[in-house]
């Protein structure tokens, strides 16, 4: 009888103690074109293999969103500690006075881009774009910021080619297919997917400098109310990148599925990424490349997605980042 209502009063003391102090309030995050472009990838890692977990974030979802715009309004209207977004369309937003920080470097290169014809096409070099159709997505887009970067390697200027607005990379394809465009300026996943059907005149990374991709944010009321979870999330995002690195075909089979990708297609834009690492790995850690973040500003400015000066001392903050990232490139 004693030892039954100690057994009583023990549970009794139990449940106290967890009404008292409750679970720690999972999270989501949201991440620009999530389970669509590259740039995402490694948060399926880290959501598969309990990265974030390990690190004490309880992420429990990835917001997906379609552009840089979206992604910082679902992060400040859905009261969210941690977003991955554009460079251009962080900067926009905090220039128009959100409250946001970059607190990592997540993307350091546009190394998924390629430009890319018909295998029939007359078009063999970059020199045999002059006065060609070239596709882009949208208007103030990366892909037009590069189309005009890349003419500008072969000393052309914009207005040397025709430039179109398609609206989307897959259009791209059906685009280049119809005749509309000659060349279609493509991103992997997409890429990989139509790489068979397709001939690459020029890549990326054979020819553009580092230019930042995307940042990771934060809000002004996360940093002071969650930096735990947001340094947690930086660590697991970062385990991500090393396990991609080390494990690509591990790392594929995981993105095919969150992705909806064939098997060959994740382990191709897998492989096309983790390849290159010059003159920085695509995929970063978090460490921060100022200049290339400059140049993607500079390369933005000339399609009218930015104006004005930025001083990256008032929107950086690398105290989210581990001690040995915290030094710039």
């Amino acid at each position: 009888m004693v030892e039954r209502m100690r057994c009583f009063i023990l549970t009794l003391c139990m449940a106290a103690i967890f009404a008292a102090s409750p679970p720690a309030r999972a999270e989501q995050i949201v991440v620009s074109n999530y389970g669509v472009a590259a740039n995402g990838m490694p948060y399926a890692i880290a959501m598969a293999k309990g990265f974030f977990k390990q690190q004490g974030a309880d992420v429990t979802g990835v917001i997906s969103s379609s552009g840089g715009g979206t992604t910082v309004r679902n992060l400040l209207g859905g009261d969210l500690a941690f977003g991955e977004v554009d460079l251009a369309g962080t900067v926009a937003a905090i220039q128009q006075g959100a409250d946001l920080k970059i607190v990592s470097d997540d993307v350091l290169t546009v190394g998924e881009f390629v430009w890319a014809v018909k295998p029939d096409s007359p078009i063999k070099t970059l020199k045999d774009f002059r006065d060609r159709k070239i596709g882009y997505t949208n208007p103030r887009s990366t892909s037009q910021a590069l189309d005009v970067l890349l003419l500008g390697t072969a000393s052309m200027a914009p207005t040397d080619a025709e430039l179109v607005k398609v609206g989307g990379f897959g259009e791209q394809i059906v685009a280049l297919n119809l005749g509309a465009i000659d060349v279609a300026t493509l991103a992997d996943p997409v890429w990989s997917k139509n790489s068979d059907k397709l001939r690459t005149i020029v890549r990326a990374t054979d020819v553009l400098p580092a230019l930042c991709n995307v940042v990771g944010v934060t809000t002004g009321k996360a940093a002071a109310a969650k930096p735990d979870f947001v340094r947690a999330v930086i660590r697991g995002r970062r385990a991500a990148v090393a396990f991609m690195y080390s494990n690509p075909d591990d790392a594929a089979a995981i993105v095919a599925e969150t992705y909806q990708l064939d098997l060959k297609v994740a382990r191709e834009a897998i492989g096309n990424l983790t390849a290159s690492r010059a003159p920085r790995p695509y995929w970063g850690e978090g460490r921060f490349d100022v200049e290339g973040m400059n140049r993607m500003l500079e390369a933005q400015k000339v399609v009218g997605a930015l104006s004005g000066d930025v001083d990256w001392s008032k929107i950086i903050d690398r105290s989210f980042l581990p001690d040995d990232l915290k030094a710039d490139y």
